[in-house]
């Protein structure tokens, strides 16, 4: 039978809505969900760029379970496959994914269930569409459509190109009666005209979704000494799940070993562990055996676990694509998510040095601008969300986040205008040759060989910040800010020198005044006698979240969800997000009727899970 088509424009607004509470639990569609399941009913061909945590599986889970055929789902990493084949089978949808990593007798069962029609879904990686023989097993079958993860990749102005995605040029050709529907969760403008064009898709349905993701707190802070920083963070949040992220294989195992040692359930992952010990971390990860993942960014690309409470940048992202998809897998269940980055200038010399490796030259230059778009974000004195939401061509129209370092009152400006002229004379003084440290170490007097050998220790600005009390580390910080707010540039590659720019020149000559930030150190109070009794949730304004559930309860349906997911072999998030146990443990629902009202919970999932989780909830409401 030819690949086709089968439109299903019957469906009614009430229809879909019945549809995916049934197989999803969900009884309200996110922002711009219901308009692209709609367009692929229809035919048409999507481009969505929707935010992680977002929604972006129902937009073709619930067209593949309404449309009869399979619906191919590329999706770049064979690691995540069987989670989100896992994921759709517990909604009740029949899923399987074919990728190297099965046996061939596992393939061929795979595809006997693709030719018997047995499949809503078939996941797939992009190496698939390199082989004929599999183009052709797909036109004796019946597809309803084809949807493409990550389809950012496709793009060599994005910033994580895969060669592997060109292949993917080729499905309107040869699957000219299906749709398409590609999905990102980071594209610039340039990057989706260029994603729609490579992959041809036909007068597409576009769909650019707000970047923003209130959920998520935004913090920088200087990056001082991360031994004592990330584990003074980690006890903050006892038990909850999180990433830490580092740019180098050494410093992510130097992290992971000191985290254990210090009593942290932490372990690495990197390209260049053996396989299945990376293989054995992640899956340890995504069941809640190990809180903290220490990793390179070769960790957590489409990352299904919807429970990470936060994540930690150890280095500076080498650009707000990356950045950006990288803080995204943090709070996939719309509850809040802490994002820390630790922000210092001598991260920007390791990245230099992978830019000045790069061949071509237009290459190096796209490379250095993404450089000093995150070197901004990271040194500006405004609230986080504003300067991100714009990188991506939106605009925050609020005067207030309240969901950002900045804009929680956390930290506050000082000037900072009087430091930032001693730093750039000394520069000046020494003919803009020399790097970061011996221009701090000018400053503060230090009595260094290559000082004394250069004569340094004779120029007026030598030792000026001595008397002023500050350490080493805070003119560090300043000369930090100086760089990222653009008034320094970093010349050279690895072993860069600093040099002022028109806007340093405005600051040492008093033109114009320079700002940090400073933390706010709060007191913290104890609790009163009422939060000690109710042992409530804290409510927190502007965020749509689950308010003011019982965390002992909340914390006894883990459990539970941990033992059904050991039960059924796959991980907790898997059963129901933190979210879903969050309104269970608000709502306190004790019948299957009132189950069905809480987030998550559909048809298939109140029959399998459902009495497990009533049985709890009523043994706790007698006590």
């Amino acid at each position: 039978m030819p690949a086709m088509t089968n439109s299903a424009q019957c469906q009614t607004n009430s229809d879909l809505a019945a549809a995916m509470g049934r197989v999803f639990g969900f009884h309200q569609f996110r922002p711009n969900q219901e308009e692209i399941v709609q367009a692929v009913l229809g035919g048409s061909d999507v481009f969505a760029v929707m935010p992680t945590g977002g929604g972006k599986s129902l937009c073709y889970q619930l067209p593949s379970h309404l449309l009869t055929g399979t619906c191919v789902v590329i999706s770049p990493l064979i690691s995540l496959m069987k989670d989100q084949v896992d994921a759709a089978n517990e909604n009740g949808l029949r899923a399987e994914y074919l990728n190297s990593s099965l046996q061939y007798n596992l393939q061929a069962s795979v595809l006997d269930r693709l030719a018997a029609g047995e499949l809503d879904l078939l996941y797939v990686a992009p190496e698939r569409f390199t082989r004929s023989d599999f183009i052709a097993a797909l036109k004796t079958v019946r597809l309803c459509m084809f949807a493409i993860d990550e389809a950012h990749c496709i793009s060599e102005w994005g910033h994580d190109f895969r060669p592997d995605y060109m292949n993917l040029s080729q499905i309107v050709s040869e699957f000219p009666h299906l749709p398409v529907a590609a999905f990102t969760a980071t594209a610039t403008h340039r990057v989706q005209e260029d994603i729609i064009q490579r992959l041809g898709l036909r007068d597409p349905l576009t769909v650019r979704a707000s970047f923003d993701r209130p959920n998520l707190f935004l913090q920088i802070e200087p990056k001082n000494d991360l031994h004592r920083q990330i584990p003074a963070f980690l006890r903050k949040h006892p038990g909850e799940s999180g990433i830490i992220y580092r740019t180098t294989r050494s410093d992510v195992n130097a992290m992971a070993e000191f985290l254990a040692d210090q009593g942290i359930n932490a372990r690495p992952y990197h390209a260049g562990m053996d396989a299945e010990v990376r293989k054995a971390n992640q899956e340890a990860f995504n069941r809640d055996e190990v809180n903290v993942i220490v990793a390179t960014i070769a960790f957590g690309m489409g990352i299904d676990k919807s429970n990470v409470r936060f994540v930690l940048h150890g280095d500076l992202p080498k650009n707000m694509e990356g950045y950006y998809q990288e803080i995204g897998r943090a709070g996939r269940d719309g509850e809040p998510a802490h994002c820390i980055l630790y922000f210092g200038y001598g991260d920007t010399s390791t990245i230099r040095y992978f830019i000045g490796k790069m061949e071509d030259e237009n290459e190096r230059a796209a490379a250095e601008c993404k450089l000093n778009d995150i070197l901004s974000y990271a040194g500006a004195t405004a609230c986080r969300r504003q300067r991100i939401l714009a990188y991506f061509g939106e605009t925050y129209e609020s005067d207030n986040c309240g969901t950002c370092d900045v804009c929680a009152g956390d930290v506050e400006r000082v000037d900072a205008t009087v430091e930032s002229q001693m730093i750039m004379s000394a520069i000046v003084r020494t003919d803009q040759r020399f790097g970061a440290s011996h221009i701090v170490d000018i400053v503060v007097g230090a009595n260094t060989k290559k000082i004394r050998q250069l004569g340094h220790d004779q120029i007026k600005t030598y030792g000026v910040g001595k008397d002023k009390g500050k350490t080493k580390r805070h003119w560090r910080r300043i000369l930090d800010n100086l760089v990222a707010q653009g008034c320094l540039l970093s010349v050279g590659g690895e072993y860069p020198t600093l040099q002022l720019s028109q806007k340093g020149h405005d600051v040492l000559f008093g033109r114009t005044t320079f700002e940090i930030f400073e933390k706010i150190e709060k007191k913290s109070k104890p609790p009163s006698s009422a939060e000690t009794e109710t042992k409530k949730r804290p409510r927190r304004s502007r965020l749509d979240i689950v308010e003011d559930y019982d965390y002992d309860l909340f914390e006894q349906l883990r459990a539970v969800r941990t033992s059904l997911a050991r039960r059924q072999n796959v991980p907790p998030f898997v059963v129901f997000s933190d979210r879903t146990l969050h309104e269970m443990a608000r709502d306190i629902p004790t019948s299957p009727t009132a189950m069905r009202q809480i987030t998550g919970v559909g048809e298939r999932k109140l029959a399998q899970y459902g009495e497990d989780f009533l049985a709890a909830i009523r043994k706790y409401s007698r006590k």
